[in-house]
């Protein structure tokens, strides 16, 4: 009896690990393009034509506006994709988006400055729930639990397209 206890209890943990887990599969149609709208605050995974996914999303704590240079607190606008992953960000999960373009990186060098970079989809950790909206220095956040899905959903190379 003690056994089947001990056996019950052990597989009980492992069952609530799995669960726990920040790494979720994703099996449904694919994500074709990534679309952020500024203004509304408000991301979609899409495939093709149809929404798979709509989200909230706080911004850089100067929304209005392309990011045109380091340090200047914009998300930027325009087409990128994403270009990397990284499962152990400061912020949960994170996505990388290839900002800066050549586009980005010629107009930023014409004014002695640099674009700027590192600039990501990520999660919102408690740290930084401070009850403000627009708080990155420049990227797109979700909440821990919905980046968990987007991570899992949007595979490098996704189009992501930036609306002011």
């Amino acid at each position: 009896m003690q056994l089947i206890k001990i056996a019950v209890a052990l597989l009980l943990v492992i069952g609530l690990t799995a669960c726990s887990s920040k790494f979720k599969t994703y099996n449904g149609p694919e994500v074709t393009r990534v679309l952020i709208y500024k203004e509304n605050r408000t991301m979609y995974l899409m495939h093709h034509d149809s929404v798979l996914k709509k989200y909230d999303v706080g911004l850089g704590f100067a929304p209005v506006g392309h990011k045109k240079v380091e340090g200047d607190g914009k998300t930027p606008e325009g087409n990128y994709f994403i270009d990397r992953r990284n499962p152990n960000s400061e912020f949960h999960l994170s996505i990388g988006i290839s900002y800066p373009n050549s586009a980005d990186r010629a107009y930023a060098h014409s004014l002695g400055k640099s674009p700027g970079g590192d600039i990501f989809i990520h999660g919102r950790p408690k740290k930084y729930q401070n009850g403000k909206r627009d708080w990155t220095a420049g990227c797109v956040a979700v909440t821990d639990k919905e980046m968990e899905d987007v991570y899992a959903m949007v595979r490098n190379g996704t189009l992501v397209s930036i609306y002011p």
